[in-house]
C-alpha cells in the first residue's frame, strides 16, 4: 500500500472517530478527549524523557470528572485558565530564542502540566456551557481548524515563497499562514451565516484564534521534536505519526477560545 493511501485511509479512520465520538454523547466526546489526552501524554515523555510525567494521567481523569460532575468551580477553573494561556504565550515567545536551554526536572513537569495537561482539560470542557452539551460547538471549531490546515497547505504548496519559521518549520510560509488565515475566517463566516450557535462577529473572532493560535501550536510542537531530534512524536497514526502531531494544534488553542466563548461573550 502506498504511503499516500496510508495517509488517507488513516485520516479518513481518525476523522470518523472523532465525530462520531463527539456527536454520539458527552460521554463519549469525554472519554475520547481523555483517552487521546493521555496518550499525547505519553509520547510527550518520550520527546522530553521524563516518563515520570505519566503520573499526570490520574491527574487529567480527576480534572475531567471534577468538571463533569461541577465540582470544579467556576473560580478555580478561571484560576487555571490564566495560567496556562500566560504559559502558552510564554512558550510563543520562546519560538524566537535560539538558545537551547536544559530544562531542569521540575520545568519538564510544570511544561506538561501547563501545555498538555491543563489545555487537554479546557478542551473537553469547550462545548459545555453549565451542564449543557453542545456538540456542533466542537464540530465547527474542527471545521475551522481543518479549513486553516488545508487552505495553508494548498496556498503555500503553489505560492509559498517567503519562510514562516523555517529555524523550526522549513516548510511553512507566509504565503500558506495568509491563505488558512483568510480561508478560516471565511469558514468562520460562513458558519456563523448558516447556524444560530453564535453571532457571524463571534464566529469570525473564534476563526482568527484558532488560525493564529492553531499555527503557534504546531511550531511549539515542531520547536519540542527538533530538540529531541524526532521527526515524529509517535507511531499509532500510520503516514501521520503520532498523536500529538495530529492534536496539537487543538489542545493548544482550546484554553483560547475557551477564554472568548466562555468569558467574553
Amino acid at each position: 500500500m502506498s504511503n499516500f493511501l496510508t495517509r488517507i485511509i488513516s485520516a479518513i479512520v481518525y476523522a470518523a472517530l472523532f465525530i462520531f465520538c463527539i456527536v454520539f454523547s458527552k460521554e463519549s466526546y469525554i472519554s475520547l478527549i481523555t483517552i487521546f489526552g493521555s496518550i499525547c501524554i505519553w509520547e510527550f515523555s518520550k520527546i522530553i524523557n521524563t516518563r515520570e510525567i505519566l503520573g499526570f494521567i490520574p491527574l487529567l481523569l480527576g480534572g475531567v470528572y471534577l468538571k463533569y460532575t461541577n465540582s470544579l468551580t467556576d473560580d478555580i477553573s478561571l484560576y487555571f485558565l490564566i495560567i496556562t494561556i500566560i504559559y502558552l504565550l510564554y512558550l510563543i515567545v520562546d519560538l524566537y530564542d535560539q538558545k537551547i536551554r536544559t530544562r531542569s526536572f521540575f520545568n519538564r513537569m510544570f511544561l506538561t502540566l501547563n501545555y498538555l495537561i491543563i489545555p487537554f482539560l479546557f478542551l473537553a470542557f469547550l462545548p459545555f456551557d453549565q451542564e449543557n452539551y453542545k456538540p456542533q460547538l466542537i464540530v465547527f471549531v474542527i471545521l475551522i481548524i481543518w479549513a486553516n490546515d488545508s487552505f495553508a497547505y494548498l496556498v503555500g504548496k503553489n505560492f509559498g515563497k517567503r519562510k514562516l519559521f523555517e529555524r523550526i518549520s522549513p516548510k511553512k510560509t507566509i504565503e500558506g499562514f495568509i491563505g488558512g488565515f483568510i480561508f478560516s475566517i471565511f469558514t468562520g463566516l460562513l458558519i456563523g451565516k448558516y447556524t444560530q450557535l453564535l453571532s457571524l462577529t463571534n464566529w469570525a473572532i473564534i476563526a482568527i484564534l484558532i488560525s493564529v493560535f492553531g499555527t503557534y501550536g504546531d511550531l511549539v510542537e515542531s520547536k519540542f521534536k527538533r530538540l529531541a531530534n524526532v521527526k515524529d512524536s509517535g507511531t499509532i497514526m500510520p503516514g501521520h505519526g503520532g498523536l500529538l502531531d495530529r492534536l496539537d494544534s487543538l489542545f493548544f488553542l482550546a484554553p483560547f477560545v475557551y477564554l472568548y466563548i466562555h468569558y467574553c461573550i
